[in-house]
């Protein structure tokens, strides 16, 4: 049976809401309307991210928890979560599409204050990111769009699941060393700070 038109199939997508699609674009190259709203609205996701990755960093540079190299790898991974999401942004420009802009909402990290649920915080963001990204792909395919297909695949994909293996490492070393949900466990935070390699890269 098919679906009723105007009826949406059940979606993770974020798309945007208020949307105003490019139809008319002369540069418009064969982009459709509902991968046109899924790219806006995921590109939006990736600035929501980059944001809360940039407030993470700012717990760690407090005084009162002073981790910098916790805050650095944070500041980076904030970084790149912003050329992704200027990255996504550009390719719908290339495309013809139109991005509408959102309010910036709390980035919902206000009770981190220790390296173990910013890490965990970290992971579930990458792990929505990865689904979304997952489901933009397979509805640029199922719109007949094999190069925004290709390009989530290569330019998104790929990268964060390097990013969940090495974060999966940080939460296991985390663990061992010690490190707990607040702020009782100093010496853990101190050992992860000083010996994790991977929060320098």
């Amino acid at each position: 049976m098919a679906e009723p038109a105007g009826k949406r199939l059940k979606s993770s997508l974020p798309l945007c809401k208020a949307h105003r699609s490019s139809t008319g674009s002369r540069v418009r190259q064969n982009l459709q309307a509902g991968v046109e709203e899924a790219l806006c609205g995921v590109g939006s996701l990736l600035w929501d991210g980059a944001y809360r990755l940039q407030a993470l960093a700012s717990v760690f540079q407090r005084d009162d928890i002073a981790l910098p190299r916790v805050a650095s790898f944070f500041h980076q991974e904030a970084l790149k979560q912003e050329e992704d999401a200027e990255a996504m942004l550009g390719y719908l420009a290339q495309r013809g599409g139109n991005f509408c802009s959102k309010d910036i909402q709390k980035p919902g990290c206000e009770a981190v204050c220790a390296v173990l649920p910013a890490l965990e915080l970290f992971l579930l963001q990458l792990k929505e990111e990865v689904n979304v990204l997952i489901e933009l792909s397979q509805l640029a395919r199922q719109h007949g769009d094999p190069h925004t297909h290709s390009f989530v695949k290569s330019h998104f994909l790929g990268p964060r699941i390097q990013r969940l293996k090495l974060l999966g490492d940080l939460l296991t070393s985390a663990r061992r060393v010690g490190c707990t949900n607040d702020q009782t466990g100093g010496f853990g935070e101190y050992m992860l700070n000083e010996l994790q390699e991977e929060l320098s890269r």
